[in-house]
């Protein structure tokens, strides 16, 4: 897959790295942490600059961002509720808790989001809880866009400073990534065996 995001970043630049951190957040197996790095030795090579590579990457994570974003506001958590009354078993989640939730992002969504956004394997997902808990649009981009710039920053300059070592990044990343995973699979797990409905309205 390396091969194919250095081909394309070379071919297209800006808009190659555009192009490559939209899909990564439409479609996550597409790993942020080569597609960045590489534009990162890019810029280091004198085909992209730094700044620009940056921008680029942030511009087209956020517009991934954005459409989660938008079709999960347009879905709206209310339609949602049957589902979550039928299946709330599975899905570790009573209305209650949703209503709670949504407090709780009215309060503190901004951070939510923008630590969100640092973190490997949720930063693509925390679209899906802004949009649906009805955030407002402006918190959900000043936060999510600051989050992503500052995610995509490390990774550029990660590949700007190793440069052809790019595959380093991942030597790092990888493990984090994974842990992550793994606390998000038994964290799932724990709730499934202790999950306890509570009052329906």
């Amino acid at each position: 897959m390396s091969n194919w995001v250095i081909r394309l970043i070379e071919e297209s630049g800006y808009l190659g790295v555009a192009f490559l951190m939209f899909l990564e957040t439409v479609f996550p197996p597409i790993p942020s942490e080569v597609i960045m790095s590489v534009a990162g030795v890019a810029a280091a090579k004198g085909q992209l600059s730094l700044l620009g590579a940056i921008a680029s990457g942030t511009a087209g994570a956020m517009l991934g961002n954005s459409v989660w974003y938008l079709a999960a506001r347009t879905l709206g958590i209310v339609r949602l509720r049957p589902v979550i009354d039928r299946h709330g078993r599975w899905l570790t989640l009573s209305w209650t808790e949703v209503e709670r939730a949504e407090r709780w992002f009215r309060k503190y969504g901004g951070f939510f989001v923008f630590l969100g956004r640092l973190l490997p394997t949720v930063r693509s997902l925390v679209s899906v809880p802004a949009g649906l808990l009805q955030m407002r649009v402006t918190t959900f981009l000043l936060f999510s866009t600051i989050g992503t710039a500052g995610w995509t920053t490390l990774l550029a300059v990660a590949g700007y400073k190793l440069r052809e070592r790019f595959g380093e990044v991942d030597e790092w990343l990888g493990p984090v990534s994974n842990a992550i995973l793994v606390i998000m699979v038994l964290g799932y797990g724990w709730r499934l065996v202790t999950f306890r409905p509570r009052g329906r309205d």
